[in-house]
């Protein structure tokens, strides 16, 4: 168990809340303790934690209420439920429906270590923050997440990572597809073998059947020597194959082949090589599509979709945003010597709340950006706004905004009427002395809007008078 693990208490009971609080505080757990299920959700909202614990009568919104909105919005989140007699038939089946366990008031404070130490056991895994240096994390140490979707994502990953079987990532650019491939190998028996990765679509068509099956000399053109292609490179170990919807038709039968009959054949070469491989491969194009398209063979698709790995995008799991953001901070700033710390609160709401269409690549690129041109230890709105490409906002309190208003009003109506205030009031639908009293108020004198309409009248006569000069 992990004695990073974080848990949200929930009782209405302060006095039960502190002495729980206390006890597993004590017992080396972060302990965040809220007094109904309203509150909990707000916390749940900001930040996910290993377990929560909940008494089932709360005011207001009742703790299986939460439990239901905790089984639906993070599923993998374990639940503890504490109940009193009269609802312990309710506890009971909201365990057949998922939770974790229940407690019985009053309970045994050693039962209900025991309980919060093996709904850990058994849940912690998916949902350690990254960065954990045990053991257990360790093959996906690279992937920042606290995310419930990729905790998912990582449970399945762990499990098929233990067979041999050919996976298919599928995602978004910029989603994390090859670190999840790494991550795979790690987790494997094939940990300590190559692995291997091909982008497909970064090769050129005539040169990609070379560089995956190899080549012997004089197989063509400039082929001064024998190559050892990746695949057979990567012998005992792991394939990567990026983005293998862009691999052209006619290879894609070469591949069939050599998935089918685990031996590889150089370009030019009478004789196969036996290999060993395991394949993982990895699209941001919808292949179903593609096959209907006649543009991906479907015998291949199933034989590398064997199992369906699928990445959310970041979009969908903002709150890994603000993780990933400090820890590519803190990359980046090492790498460029620079002395920034961190990101002002408002800069990392700017970054939190933008839709990053490019994933984690692009937030990346931005931290990258923004890391180049700091010059102080917190990185500002400014700075996060220009990395995004965003237009500054300025936020102005309801009487300034009222009073910019005025004046730009008045502004128009007396350049529309030449400085008349007559006029001006008549569109406003105001009274003469109040239109008076409302340009005294902003500083606005008619007498200017009356001199520039004449200067624009005697610049428009000059221009008039010399264009029929020059048209004589």
């Amino acid at each position: 168990m992990s004695t990073q693990a974080t848990i949200l208490l929930v009782d209405d009971d302060a006095d039960l809340l502190r002495l729980i609080t206390m006890r597993l505080t004590a017992a080396g757990h972060a302990v965040q303790a809220v007094a109904s299920a309203e509150a909990a959700l707000a916390h749940l909202a900001v930040r996910l934690p290993s377990l929560v614990i909940t008494d089932v009568r709360l005011p207001g919104l009742d703790g299986l209420a939460l439990f239901d909105e905790v089984r639906s919005r993070h599923p993998s989140l374990p639940v503890i439920l504490l109940t009193a007699h009269g609802s312990i038939p309710d506890a009971v089946e909201a365990t057949t429906r998922g939770a974790h366990a229940y407690l019985t008031k009053p309970f045994d404070g050693k039962e209900l270590l025991g309980k919060i130490n093996q709904a850990l056991r058994v849940n912690a895994p998916g949902l350690a923050p990254v960065g954990s240096s045990t053991n257990g994390d360790a093959w996906r140490s690279e992937i920042i997440s606290r995310s419930p979707r990729m905790a998912e994502v990582l449970a399945e990953a762990r499990l098929v990572a233990a067979t041999d079987a050919s996976v298919l990532i599928c995602g978004d650019s910029g989603t994390g597809k090859e670190l999840l491939a790494r991550a795979l190998h790690k987790a494997s028996a094939r940990a300590d073998k190559p692995f291997i990765a091909v982008n497909c679509g970064a090769i050129p068509e005539a040169l990609l059947e070379s560089e995956l099956f190899g080549h012997v000399k004089g197989a063509f053109t400039g082929a001064q020597g024998h190559r050892q292609g990746l695949i057979p490179a990567a012998h005992g170990g792991t394939v990567f194959l990026d983005e293998i919807g862009d691999m052209p038709l006619a290879l894609q039968v070469k591949l069939l082949r050599v998935l089918q009959e685990r031996m590889v054949r150089p370009v030019g070469s009478n004789e196969a090589v036996a290999v060993d491989v395991r394949v993982l491969s990895a699209t941001h194009r919808d292949l179903e599509l593609a096959m209907s398209e006649g543009q991906f063979r479907p015998d291949l698709f199933y034989r590398l979709n064997v199992v369906k790995l699928r990445l959310p995008p970041l979009s969908e799991r903002r709150e890994d945003i603000a993780l990933l953001a400090q820890h590519f901070l803190q990359t980046l700033a090492a790498r460029h010597r620079k002395p920034v710390k961190g990101f002002a609160p408002d800069a990392l709401e700017a970054l939190v709340t933008a839709p990053w269409p490019g994933n984690a690549r692009q937030l990346y690129n931005a931290v990258e950006q923004v890391c180049v041109l700091a010059t102080a230890p917190l990185v500002s709105l400014a700075q996060v706004q220009r990395a995004l490409q965003m237009p500054s906002l300025e936020v102005l309190n309801y009487q300034h905004a009222k009073q910019r208003f005025e004046r730009d009003y008045l502004n128009q109506l007396l350049k529309l009427t030449s400085g008349h205030v007559a006029d001006a009031a008549r569109l406003a639908d105001r009274n003469r002395t109040e239109f008076y009293r409302l340009m005294q108020k902003h500083g606005l004198d008619p007498q200017l809007f009356r001199a520039e309409a004449g200067d624009a009248l005697a610049s428009g006569s000059g221009d008039k008078k010399m264009s029929g000069e020059s048209s004589t």
